[in-house]
């Protein structure tokens, strides 16, 4: 089996974005876009992925941080072909198949890219375009075909003539190339308005060497899209998101309503959990079954095990785990806390940096005052405490387990398991004087 590299062009600057942010970094359900490209190509277990970025190649570089990549920059956007051809360096020893393919199409299946390289290897072929069918191919460069129906090379839309302009076959922007590309990539001119190098050129050259080039129409127009501005990017939201909801619906999982919720392509949700209209679920989360999510409540980069509800009208920040049967309900915030099984967090409360037991109930109102300015101070509340409303733990503190605090306390020192804490001003009664 030949080995695999991809490439990934990424040095576009997205003029049309207005943003100071690099076009391949602005995100699809909350993964910046080059990531979907990364989790495509890297599901075909490539011998290296390269990337080639642009202007801005700090920025990218630091969001990719961490992951096994080759990056080398592009410093003067000459088009695709002088971007390609920046990471020839790294090929000087490479003998494999090589696939190209652009770092703001987010919606690209790693499926129909395996099956790309497939056809180009079962063909031999020099070069292999994924296309798409279109029904308005406008903007795009055509697939040109001889008579024989051999692809002969890529026409651009403002290069077609009448009747390149009925063809319907469109060049996606990505390839599977042999070897020979980087040869070919030496022949390509810049003969147009532009004066840039076009990669699509190199179709024609290696047909003009006599070698096979072909294309495939393996491809959704979804799949391919580029995303040149935030009217696609908004489009690419949807999509991406009807993706996830229908896979999660497919596996068991009530989304009440789908036009109003938003779930994460890095979620996995258990079967009949219901997800109420409203709710946001990003990040990492694992949610369990038989759970009810919402109405209008945020869950990010959580842990929920089974049985477990959340809101309405709740938020999860990131670091929070519910065990088994938790429930947080109104208006409450839990973050970066684990709330034991059976425990309920019921009415505008807010937990942060604590652990809670098993049973515990925490009454409306109800503080963690985990913050002095500086640093996070941690909460411990043992099992089946019961802790009275508009209650506030001054961290650190700890609650032995069945301790009962009165409501409006404000505890500031530990409760020994099994005592009663009343932390209050005793009550006053004077009578009012009259003006």
């Amino acid at each position: 089996m030949k080995k695999l590299a991809v490439v990934i062009l990424a040095a576009g600057e997205g003029t049309r974005m207005k943003s100071a942010l690099p076009k391949v970094l602005h995100t699809v359900a909350g993964r910046p876009m080059i990531e979907w490209v990364l989790a495509a190509t890297s599901w075909l277990k490539p011998a290296k992925i390269v990337v080639v970025v642009g202007n801005h190649a700090q920025q990218v570089k630091e969001a990719l941080g961490g992951q096994p990549l080759l990056i080398c920059q592009q410093k003067e956007r000459l088009g695709t072909a002088h971007a390609l051809k920046q990471a020839a360096k790294f090929f000087l020893s490479f003998r494999g198949d090589v696939l190209v393919i652009c770092g703001d199409t987010p919606l690209v299946e790693s499926a129909t890219l395996k099956q790309l390289v497939a056809a180009h290897r079962a063909g031999n072929n020099a070069a292999t375009v994924l296309s798409a069918k279109a029904i308005n191919p406008f903007s795009y460069g055509r697939i040109n075909r001889s008579q024989s129906g051999d692809v002969v090379g890529i026409v651009e839309e403002k290069d077609c003539t009448a009747q390149q302009r009925l063809i319907s076959e469109i060049n996606s922007g990505m390839y599977c190339f042999s070897p020979l590309i980087w040869q070919a990539l030496s022949k390509i001119k810049n003969n147009n308005a532009k004066r840039e190098y076009y990669l699509t050129d190199a179709i024609s050259i290696l047909h003009a060497m006599g070698k096979r080039v072909d294309a495939k129409m393996l491809a959704s127009m979804d799949e391919i899209m580029g995303i040149n501005d935030r009217i696609n990017l908004a489009d690419a939201e949807t999509i991406a998101r009807k993706k996830t909801l229908n896979a999660l619906m497919r596996a068991g999982v009530t989304i009440e309503n789908p036009l109003t919720t938003i779930i994460g392509p890095d979620i996995t949700i258990g079967a009949d959990t219901v997800i109420r209209s409203g709710s946001i679920i990003t990040g990492k989360c694992s949610i369990g079954a038989n759970c009810e999510i919402g109405p209008y409540s945020v869950v990010s980069d959580s842990a929920v095990g089974d049985g477990c509800k959340v809101g309405p009208f709740a938020h999860l920040r990131p670091g929070t785990v519910l065990k088994t049967g938790a429930k947080v309900g109104n208006f409450c915030e839990v973050k970066k806390s684990v709330v034991g099984c059976g425990s309920k967090v019921n009415h505008l409360s807010y937990i942060g940096d604590a652990v809670l037991g098993s049973d515990v109930n925490i009454g409306a109102g109800t503080i963690t005052c985990n913050y002095d300015g500086k640093n996070k101070f941690k909460t411990t509340i043992g099992d089946r405490a019961f802790v009275g409303s508009n209650t506030n733990f001054v961290a650190p503190v700890t609650v032995g387990a069945g301790a009962l605090i009165a409501a409006g306390s404000t505890i500031t020192e530990n409760i020994p398991k099994g005592m009663l804490a009343i932390a209050r001003a005793r009550q006053i009664n004077k009578k009012r004087i009259k003006s």
